[in-house]
């Protein structure tokens, strides 16, 4: 089935904005997700209904289809091994890998991203903690943790995941040694958002780092036990 840029980048908008979520995704999300307006959304939408990919019902939303899933996961695998190999064989930053990856990943064709997965050993998740779904596109279920700030001051955790999406945002985290594996003790997690954590590493350490809400919201984070399992 021959898609357009355009259509991977709907169904891949919407497996994001549904996963974990046991309800359809409204137009308005999807238009604010892919940044253009409500209109633009409904036609795409019928055009991705017409071939199959997604179920919609008006006034609630759509859901992927299993054939709209399984286009999804592989460009969610081809972009998220690209993030892996431009980072770590061609020595892009990890703030600039997320827009080069989504120009890229539309068109490497299957021999190049099993050589792509072979040369990285097949990894598990990309450099921001993403999970990468496996070779067979089976979505994958390893979990990202939750919100740093739904944690309180004393409580030691583990970075999963960030954000891929704001480049200003990985330098920040990147300058502040908040990137996934990295363990942390929550100092203090204020009303309005902000949250003050220390890390653990090297064990004398008394650097604290500020994250501001915008910040905050964008990093995953688990216990050192849910982190391992």
């Amino acid at each position: 089935m021959m898609l357009s840029d355009v259509m991977e980048d709907y169904l891949k908008a919407i497996y994001q904005l549904q996963a974990g979520r046991d309800e359809r995704v409204k137009t308005s999300a999807i238009a604010e997700a892919l940044e253009v307006t409500s209109p633009t959304v409904t036609s795409m939408l019928s055009k991705l209904e017409e071939r199959g990919l997604v179920d919609r019902e008006k006034y609630r939303g759509v859901v992927l289809t299993p054939e709209g899933e399984t286009v999804a996961l592989e460009v969610i695998r081809h972009h998220r091994l690209l993030e892996a190999y431009l980072t770590e064989h061609l020595d892009y930053d990890w703030s600039e890998v997320h827009a080069e990856a989504d120009r890229l990943e539309h068109h490497i064709s299957e021999d190049f991203e099993a050589k792509v997965a072979a040369a990285l050993d097949d990894p598990d998740v990309d450099p921001h903690g993403a999970p990468i779904p496996s070779a067979d596109l089976e979505a994958p279920e390893t979990p990202t943790g939750d919100a740093i700030s739904a944690f309180e001051a004393g409580d030691r955790v583990v970075v999963r995941e960030v954000a891929d999406h704001d480049p200003e945002i990985l330098s920040y985290l990147a300058d502040h040694g908040v990137e996934p594996g990295v363990e942390l003790e929550i100092v203090e997690v204020a009303p309005f958002g902000m949250v003050t954590a220390r890390p653990l590493e090297p064990a004398d350490t008394e650097t604290q780092v500020s994250l501001p809400q915008e910040v905050a919201r964008h990093v995953r984070v688990a216990t050192p036990v849910d982190a391992r399992s």
